[in-house]
């Protein structure tokens, strides 16, 4: 067994849910669903009487991802639905078109109870279904149950004259009654499905428990039957509802070393999909978070609703197309539900953070350093990296992180704004190697020499790199991270030859891993500068407001938002007349759709 998939199994939780086997490619190969995902992993590394087939799927695993749950019959739903999804070819059995039943309250005048399977739940029927149920046959007896406790109508299409079920007293009749009032009926068993009554669940409980004291054996056998099969339908699931759209969850957690995203994806209101993130950060939590986001739907689409986690509540976030998009934050219904799901799996995370186990990265790096090592004939330890961003050509600035002592070092990075004047991204470039590795700036405790330099770009930024490095007599070897069409790292560029490693190569996922480092810190960073530059630009040439009441603004309001909320009171009290709020205000509201040009940055 992998080292690092021996330490994962001791850290695994003991709830239910949905696991996924990986392949060195990082391929899902198998899904499977547990009661408790612990105990169930590790039956396949400590049972030795394994058949070939399972004994081959342990050969391939190199990595195990897993969804929290919170019950079996969750876990059921959604590994069906992965399934099908991702089709593992471990899971072949399961590859079929089976959909779990429903149970279903007719759109009749006099309604009736039926079982029911859909692919695609059509809108009419969502307010009368109730389910998913993964046991067929708890379905078929709680269906029955029903019928003989509420008496309602069997027959399709409805007779003309009574039937063998109004005899004995299990039909109201409708056939030959003018007026049955069924809403009662209904009402009760909408309750019950919801598993919001559970009367019912109790008097069959004590109804078992009288049986067994009586020496009943056999009923009592049989109401623990049907006290098994009501609980299966009545347990509270989250992974599937009433949701004709598309929907992403989103949950956030943090501390002080460590920020853990989740975002659930639904579609009709099934959980087909999950994005994870954990990561280190540095400066304030919630702009890492939205940066981290913005970057994921600038690859993903989005959905037509997002639930987002309540700490980022106060927060503008400007996705691209935001005008399709509704975004809410979760209240005490369904959707509630799915946020305190997603919530779950983001604490774990975590949790899995905090207990140091071993990243994917960790597993990848020595073998990339290594491979570097022998690329640039020299040992490979200290790695920095430089990525470029503006907004249409202005508003230039550079970010730069460093990877040393295989990690990385944050005390590190670096932040350079970038003069109006350089108005050439190859300048702006030249600008910042020279800043950042003049004489002075060489401090050997403090901000040592790298080994190897990597820029953001092509061919031009290496040419320029080096030959801004030849001038100012330094010997240190560069490399150009280039990318392909989705932004996203393909290749590494060296003057003689371009190496381009496959996906599941060790070093491709750790020049990819330093590449999303150093974008995300850029991003950050200019969305930082834009929103400074903005307030700026929404407190200059304001009749009235002069240098010392412009610092006295910025001293108590930390950005417009702020200044927006504020009251002729709030500005009086720091001796600024109001007509000078108003007109910011005014000012703000002509010029706010340009704000929606931000997230078209590089």
């Amino acid at each position: 067994m992998l080292l690092e998939l021996k330490k994962k199994l001791s850290n695994l939780p003991s709830i239910s849910g949905c696991y996924f086997f990986k392949n060195k490619e990082q391929k899902i190969i198998y899904v499977g669903k547990a009661k408790n995902i612990k105990n169930r992993i590790k039956s396949y590394y400590y049972n030795i009487n394994h058949n070939l087939k399972t004994k081959s799927l342990i050969d391939e695993v190199t990595n195990i991802e897993y969804i929290l749950t919170n019950n079996e019959k969750e876990a059921f739903i959604l590994e069906a639905d992965l399934i099908k999804k991702h089709k593992p070819k471990y899971n072949f059995k399961s590859l079929d078109d089976k959909t779990y039943p429903y149970i279903e309250i007719t759109n009749e005048t006099h309604p009736r109870l039926k079982l029911s399977h859909y692919k695609q739940i059509p809108s009419d029927k969502r307010k009368r279904l109730f389910g998913p149920f993964p046991n067929n046959e708890s379905t078929r007896e709680t269906v029955r149950f029903l019928y003989k406790l509420y008496p309602l109508r069997r027959c399709h299409p409805i007779a003309n004259k009574a039937c063998f079920y109004y005899q004995i007293k299990q039909c109201l009749g409708p056939c030959c009654q003018k007026e049955v009032d069924y809403q009662p009926h209904i009402n009760a068993i909408v309750s019950f499905l919801k598993g919001n009554d559970q009367t019912l669940m109790r008097k069959i409980y004590k109804s078992m428990q009288k049986a067994s004291r009586s020496l009943e054996f056999e009923k009592a056998a049989q109401y623990k039957k049907l006290f098994i099969h009501l609980q299966n339908i009545v347990t509270k699931q989250t992974v599937n509802v009433n949701l004709n759209y598309s929907c992403d969850i989103i949950a956030c957690v943090y501390n002080n070393d460590n920020i853990s995203l989740y975002i659930l994806r639904t579609n009709q209101g099934r959980i087909f999909d999950y994005f994870q993130a954990i990561f280190s950060y540095v400066g304030e939590a919630k702009d890492n978070i939205i940066t981290t986001l913005n970057l994921y739907y600038q690859n993903n689409l989005l959905p037509k609703e997002i639930i987002l986690d309540p700490f980022l509540a106060s927060e503008k976030i400007y996705f691209k197309k935001t005008f399709l998009l509704k975004i809410c934050i979760p209240k005490k219904n369904m959707k509630f539900d799915l946020y305190q799901l997603s919530l779950k799996n983001a604490k774990e995370n975590l949790l899995k953070a905090d207990l140091h186990v071993p990243s994917i990265q960790e597993t990848y790096i020595p073998a990339a350093l290594d491979y570097l090592t022998q690329l640039f004939r020299k040992k490979i330890e200290h790695i920095e990296v430089f990525d470029n961003s503006h907004l249409f050509g202005t508003s230039f600035v550079t970010g730069m992180i460093v990877f040393r002592q295989n990690k990385l070092y944050k005390t590190s990075y670096r932040k350079f704004h970038l003069s109006p004047t350089l108005q050439s991204e190859f300048r702006a470039f030249q600008n910042v190697i020279e800043r950042r590795y003049k004489t002075t700036d060489l401090n050997e405790e403090y901000q040592p020499t790298p080994d190897l330099i990597l820029v953001d770009g092509g061919i031009g930024q290496l040419r320029i790199c080096q030959e801004t490095l030849k001038k100012m007599g330094l010997d240190i070897s560069v490399g150009a991270l280039q990318k392909n069409n989705k932004h996203e790292f393909a290749a590494l560029i060296l003057l003689d030859e371009t190496v381009t490693p496959p996906t599941h190569d060790p070093l491709f996922r750790f020049l990819k891993y330093l590449s999303s480092e150093v974008h995300r810190f850029t991003i950050q960073f200019h969305h930082q500068v834009q929103k400074k530059n903005y307030l700026h630009s929404c407190l200059t040439n304001i009749p009235g407001l002069g240098p010392q009441r412009y610092r006295t603004i910025l001293q108590n309001f930390a950005n417009i938002q702020s200044i927006l909320q504020a009251s002729c009171s709030d500005f009086e009290k720091i001796n600024i007349p109001c007509r000078i709020l108003t007109q910011i205000q005014q000012k703000y509201i002509t010029s706010k759709n340009m704000k929606n040009l931000f997230p078209n940055n590089k």
